[in-house]
């Protein structure tokens, strides 16, 4: 049976495969570009124009950057029997969405989806490992 773990944030997405008592760590980077957009600049005369932040094309841009970048999670775990996400903020919701959107027989597959902070390799790997309930000592529980 086929386990896998996300940990998901904006800036890369961390899997971990757990199948037949062997674990694969996979790195996916999100490639987002993060917009700081300054405010409007004056004009130089007074009570003259004022530049116009355009905050929907960043939002918009944003919006289809992580687009690709579930994609691309979706398309690795595509094979997963049991699937785990975690992650900070609302970024395991925002897959979660884009999950039951595009890939519903994925979403199915979901048993959890929690918020955690950051956390080292090794802390994930037990997370996911506990998440199933399985331990180092029994590798196929369940």
């Amino acid at each position: 049976m086929k386990r896998v773990g996300i940990w998901l944030d904006k800036l890369e997405a961390n899997i971990v495969v757990l199948n037949n008592g062997k674990e694969n760590l996979t790195n996916i980077p999100s490639e987002l570009d993060f917009f700081n957009p300054k405010g409007g600049a004056r004009s130089k005369t007074k009570w003259g124009p004022q530049d116009v932040v355009q905050d929907s094309k960043y939002l918009e841009r944003e919006k289809h950057q992580l687009k690709d970048y579930f994609e691309k999670i979706a398309e690795h775990i595509s094979d997963a029997d049991q699937i785990n996400i975690f992650g900070p903020a609302e970024a395991p919701e925002k897959f979660m969405d884009a999950l039951k959107t595009r890939h519903s027989h994925l979403a199915d597959k979901v048993k959890k989806v929690e918020t955690v902070d950051s956390m080292t390799e090794n802390q994930f790997k037990a997370l996911v490992k506990q998440s199933f309930g399985m331990d180092d000592r029994f590798p196929e529980q369940t």
